[in-house]
């Protein structure tokens, strides 16, 4: 979770944590509405945070889906090169070997 979703959804707690005091304390209700109020209120509170929280964990699932999707291709991408390089040494050292193979031929002839 980034540090905005979590200073976001802590303000949401805070704020609703006050509204509901400031409501018990400036009820012009009767106790009962202001206690079904509260409820109502919290309920609301509650609704609304698991939303945020569906939203948010959607997101990161997302974002880890689409981010190892991308490390997929590039560590696929990496081997192929990989192997193009290796094939690419693999030539050069037969060719080197070939090189020697036809000197040390040379060299045997002449001695």
């Amino acid at each position: 979770m980034n540090n905005n979703t979590g200073n976001t959804l802590l303000a949401i707690l805070a704020g609703s944590a006050i509204g509901v005091a400031l409501g018990i304390l400036y009820a012009p209700d009767k106790g009962e509405v202001t206690r079904k109020r509260i409820a109502d209120k919290a309920n609301e509170t509650k609704d609304h945070l698991t939303e945020n929280a569906i939203t948010l964990k959607d997101r990161v699932a997302s974002s880890i889906a689409s981010e190892k999707q991308s490390l997929d291709h590039r560590v696929e991408s990496l081997v192929s090169d990989v192997s193009y390089k290796t094939e690419d040494v693999i030539t050069t050292l037969e060719r080197k070997l070939a090189e020697l193979k036809a000197k040390n031929k040379k060299l045997q002839k002449t001695s």
